[in-house]
């Protein structure tokens, strides 16, 4: 009896209550660490890193070794989240009401890219080309770590310029930094083969990847907002109450969007504002949203175990002091600064420039543009440059993290919000209030 106690248990019954214990987790600590200055990502990276020293870690979860798992579990990830920030965001689009987010696309991120690139060259010493793809990976905010931030559930409230802008500029920038890394990817082909590269990366990485990405997106959208809301009551996708009709939604919008060789995270966002602007007020948007987050979640939690267990299994070895100092450079010059400059003569007051300019959260799109990128060419950098993107991800997860609740929550008193109130608003029994408190379970929006 006690030999059997003794015995070490298979590593599938050990996997199973891990499995069991983290379902716990992702539905109990975001309550737990709502009012903390503390985030769920912390927590994440400081159990994996405690897991590499056990016995169970029999292997080392590193990028290095598996790159392609590294590059199609981040792309899940990504492809998750985007599809959740689509669908939590109530504000129609427009050019013009969308025009900080235009702003944060067109002059933030390809200032962060370009000063990244020379931050690369002149303080790394690496080559031109690893140092445009460092630009590349990093320039993008994530819309995985930036939860914390970003606009509350549909027509939840809370939906103010700086957690509007966070959340569409994650949205969107995750499909748009593509071109820039298609464009260090072309170029390493192009020093090893000596193949012409412009004219194809202009047209094909650049106006047919972005067009058509954003078209297909749009056209799945508007099927999946016709079958979900419009058709007849008895055989809409709504009438299910499944919210796993957005999971579909997602993985239908990346995979044709992909066949047809265009940007699927584009895709993903684009089909997720196409879906909401179906109808906005019914109810389901928020059961999607909701069944959304928490497949985002659990799966943002694995991820974030195995890398603090990277971490502790030698990731970082290749930094050096200077890596160190480029890395707090992008996460505390760089992206302040392109953030500033792009929201300059915005309609933004300073303290909202401040904290978004601020909260340039770096982490699992990264990882994913890096892996991608590795994966589709031979950059000798490589093992630096993941050292110094796990670096910068690790940093911004610890700083942001730590400083987002109390920031967000001062810069709401400022304004006069009351943080409890957006934090804790919630969808009455029965249905989704509308702006009038109606009950909004029927009834058409077909605003775009």
């Amino acid at each position: 009896m006690m030999d059997k106690l003794l015995e070490q248990p298979e590593l599938y019954i050990v996997m199973l209550t891990a499995a069991g214990t983290l379902i716990v987790l992702v539905a109990w600590l975001p309550l737990v660490l709502k009012r903390l200055p503390l985030s769920l990502p912390i927590l994440c990276i400081a159990l994996g890193a405690s897991a590499a020293f056990t016995p169970l870690m029999t292997f080392v979860p590193s990028p290095l070794i598996y790159p392609q798992v590294a590059e199609r579990f981040t792309e899940f990830v990504v492809i998750i989240a985007l599809m959740g920030a689509g669908l939590k965001i109530d504000r129609p689009f427009s050019w013009r009401t969308w025009s900080i987010t235009w702003r944060l696309l067109a002059i933030t991120m390809p200032f962060s890219i370009m000063a990244i690139l020379l931050l690369g060259v002149y303080g790394l010493g690496l080559s031109v080309v690893g140092s445009l793809l460092l630009g590349a990976a990093l320039a993008p905010t994530d819309p995985v770590l930036a939860s914390d931030i970003q606009v509350g559930p549909p027509k939840g409230g809370g939906e103010d310029e700086v957690r509007f802008g966070l959340t569409s500029e994650a949205g969107f920038n995750d499909g748009l930094a593509f071109p820039f890394v298609n464009l260090a990817i072309a170029l390493i082909v192009s020093q090893a083969t000596g193949e012409p590269w412009f004219w194809k990366w202009l047209s094909y990485n650049v106006v047919w990847e972005i067009g058509a990405g954003a078209t297909a997106g749009w056209l799945i959208g508007k099927l999946f907002g016709w079958l979900t809301f419009h058709v007849s009551r008895d055989a809409s996708l709504s009438s299910t109450g499944d919210g796993l009709i957005a999971i579909a939604a997602t993985l239908i919008s990346y995979g044709v969007t992909e066949m047809i060789h265009c940007y699927g995270f584009l895709a993903v966002f684009v089909t997720a504002l196409t879906l909401r602007a179906a109808h906005r007020q019914h109810e389901f948007n928020r059961e999607m949203h909701d069944l959304t987050e928490q497949v985002e979640r659990l799966a943002m939690m694995v991820l974030l175990l195995v890398f603090g267990a990277g971490l502790a299994s030698g990731l970082l070895d290749a930094l050096g002091w200077r890596e160190v100092l480029v890395a707090l450079a992008i996460l505390f010059l760089v992206r302040p600064a392109a953030g500033w400059i792009g929201l300059a003569g915005s309609t933004t007051d300073r303290g909202e420039r401040a904290a978004i300019s601020f909260f340039g959260i770096r982490g699992v799109g990264s990882f994913y543009y890096l892996a991608f990128a590795l994966n589709e060419a031979n950059f000798a950098e490589g093992e630096r440059l993941w050292a110094i993107v796990a670096l910068v991800a690790l940093i911004s997860i610890l700083v942001h993290g730590l400083t987002v609740t109390p920031l967000i929550r001062l810069l709401d008193r400022a304004h006069g919000r009351d943080p409890d109130d957006a934090e804790h608003e919630s969808i009455p029994p029965g249905g989704q209030l509308g702006p009038a408190g109606r009950d909004s379970k029927s009834g058409d929006d077909n605003g775009v």
